[in-house]
């Protein structure tokens, strides 16, 4: 049987860059094996498989999966593959529309050359001391605020601090073995690190993403990495509702992209960016 799939890079309005993701248009009837094989088989930071929905007014229902394992919900995944159900024909677009994933409902918006998505409601737990001395071992770095390093649950759960420069962060050079000892320790998806630029800059965060517990050592732009770290930054009153925002990643594996990040008024954090199809094909599966 074939099925069609296409490789879009979400973040990024130019092929290449940005954070790919590979789309199969039409998952009907493959079991949780057969997607978890293709996963590992495209070797992408996340595959993902669009289904009918079961939910009432959702679009369409989807399933994301890393090489390893799969997830309740990530960002750029979610929006590639709005991207890619529109281009393709299987939605209709329009301004505003319902996914249906593992995390829930997840409301999604198409601004003219932009898509959005509202972020799963955070929930935020502090490690212990003895974990978070661990952690900054393993990256080899110091947070500014050792005490704010917080786990902080999208849908994958990320370890989330601030570094204390832009420089520091791009020059870091984990130590992933003992990374991802420390991630299944302490039951999170990655860890994602940010530190600001200077006053007056017009990206306002870098952001770096790692998960070697999941098969992805780093991941070029992540998107639920970036609202874990608005949701911090928000949750500690370093942004305010109505706050907005770009995010740069992935200059350290070669897919620099752009994320928006907005706060609307009632705390909720919003995750954007523009998106593009760079391949498609098709399997015999």
């Amino acid at each position: 049987m074939t099925r069609r799939y296409v490789v879009v890079d979400a973040f990024t309005a130019e092929p290449l860059r940005g954070n790919p993701v590979a789309v199969i248009l039409d998952a009907a009837g493959l079991d949780t094996a057969t997607m978890q094989r293709i996963a590992g088989w495209t070797n992408l930071s996340e595959t993902t498989f669009v289904l009918p929905a079961t939910e009432p007014g959702a679009a369409y229902q989807l399933r994301i999966f890393t090489p390893r394992s799969e997830l309740p919900f990530a960002g750029h995944p979610t929006l590639g593959s709005l991207h890619a159900a529109i281009a393709t024909g299987l939605v209709e677009p329009q301004d505003s529309l319902i996914q249906q994933c593992a995390a829930g409902l997840i409301e999604l918006r198409c601004d003219p050359g932009r898509y959005w998505l509202r972020m799963p409601e955070a929930k935020s737990t502090k490690p212990d001391n003895t974990s978070c001395e661990a952690l900054q071992s393993a990256l080899g770095a110091r947070f500014v605020d050792p005490a704010s390093l917080r786990l902080i649950d999208v849908g994958p759960r990320w370890l989330v601090a601030q570094l204390g420069s832009v420089q520091e962060l791009l020059s870091l050079k984990p130590d992933y073995t003992r990374l991802a000892a420390l991630e299944r320790q302490l039951g999170a998806t990655g860890v994602t690190l940010f530190a600001p630029y200077t006053e007056g800059s017009a990206t306002k965060l870098e952001v770096r993403s790692f998960a070697p517990s999941d098969g992805i050592n780093e991941d070029p732009v992540c998107g639920s990495g970036n609202g874990a770290v608005a949701a911090l930054r928000y949750g500690n009153g370093h942004l305010a509702a109505g706050a907005e925002y770009t995010a740069q990643q992935g200059q350290c594996v070669g897919r620099a992209g752009q994320v928006q990040v907005r706060i609307d008024q009632q705390g909720s954090v919003w995750i954007g960016g523009q998106c593009v199809t760079t391949a498609d094909g098709v399997l015999h599966v």
